[in-house]
């Protein structure tokens, strides 16, 4: 490998601002600030605004609202589904 193109892999500590929670994992970015975690060594900190922690398809949070009524448009725009020729007709 050559040497000196390798960005740092080191550890980093990830603050989701929104959630108020923190995780200690290993990572490339870059970071300003700094803070001391729970084994009392200092890691770089770097702050996003959602994470597993807050996102709501992961707490649960998640709605899927169909309020632009796409069965209906599409209905409309290409007309209800025609019927195939293998099912039963009905009287």
């Amino acid at each position: 490998m050559k040497p000196d193109i390798h960005p740092d892999y080191r550890f980093v500590v990830f603050q989701d601002t929104s959630a108020g929670t923190s995780f200690l994992t290993r990572s490339t970015i870059s970071a300003n600030e700094t803070v001391v975690w729970e084994d009392g060594n200092e890691y770089p900190l770097a702050k996003v605004g959602i994470s597993s922690a807050s996102h709501p398809f992961f707490t649960g949070q998640m709605t899927i609202v169909d309020t632009a009524g796409r069965v209906e448009r599409f209905e409309r725009r290409y007309g209800q589904r025609k019927r195939s020729s293998n099912s039963p007709k009905q009287p």
